[in-house]
């Protein structure tokens, strides 16, 4: 008997390359797929929602799998996670039916990027967030961030890397905010190309430092131009934190946000 099962992952993305299995450096795909196996008594190979970068941490990624055979749900929360080093976990999981697919299921993905805007960095935060000493406009960095909703070429803030068949995607919610000290962005699109977060907060951090105007976005889109665009942020503060699925599917999510943040 073939067994369907998806998981809700979490990790702390600082001593990875990111997502994907690598040859030269350690991944997160690479121990869940060990621990995986040895419960499963066999290989298993996952797939997931979003091929995170290096550096880059998630509180719900989501993958899937399948397996000759079944094991009961403890298996996966408890039987896993023994096997898995202590910055990833599993934090839920769930029976699917075969037309399950991690990745082409999908109808959004969620990110917040978490900026430190203080005269010195945390050290008890370093790879958590992102620290940046200029003081920012985070009501300048909103009204800058407004310009991508919506369907665009977002070609500026493509990586050159990317492998993406187009670089036209659906941005559905955006916002900034500050709590005291910490600037957040939060982004809900149906895709992401590569970088594509992380080259948006450069952007917003050049508005937000008064560097440039909030129409600067507008301009970058139109240019359809990564030379045109600020350097890339870096990627501490990034988290992936939601997948959206049709209901049908009925995913449980982990409710713990970045930092124990609520939503």
């Amino acid at each position: 008997m073939k067994s369907f099962v998806a998981l809700g992952i979490e990790y702390n993305g600082r001593s990875y390359c990111g997502w994907q299995k690598q040859s030269h450096s350690p991944s997160v795909q690479e121990p869940l797929e060990k621990a995986l196996s040895n419960i499963c008594a066999q290989e298993v190979k996952v797939f997931c929602a979003g091929r995170t970068d290096t550096g880059v941490h998630a509180t719900n990624q989501v993958v899937h799998f399948e397996f000759e055979g079944a094991r009961p749900k403890t298996a996966w929360l408890r039987g896993v996670n023994n096997h898995l080093p202590n910055d990833i976990s599993v934090v839920w999981a769930k029976e699917v039916n075969q037309d399950f697919h991690a990745r082409f299921s999908a109808t959004s993905r969620t990110y917040r990027y978490i900026i430190q805007n203080t005269q010195s960095p945390n050290a008890t935060l370093n790879g958590l967030v992102t620290w940046h000493r200029p003081l920012l406009n985070e009501a300048l960095m909103n009204e800058g961030a407004q310009y991508l909703l919506g369907k665009h070429d977002f070609k500026s803030f493509q990586a050159s890397g990317c492998q993406a068949n187009t670089s036209i995607r659906t941005v559905e919610s955006i916002e900034v905010n500050r709590s005291g000290h910490f600037i957040t962005m939060q982004v809900t699109a149906n895709a992401f190309l590569l970088h594509m977060v992380r080259n948006v907060i450069g952007c917003l951090l050049q508005i937000g430092e008064g560097r440039q105007s909030p129409d600067f976005v507008k301009r970058l889109i139109a240019m359809k131009d990564r030379t045109k665009a600020p350097e890339t942020a870096k990627p501490n503060g990034l988290y992936l934190i939601g997948v959206g699925y049709p209901e049908a599917f009925s995913l449980p999510k982990n409710e713990i946000l970045p930092l124990g943040w609520s939503k």
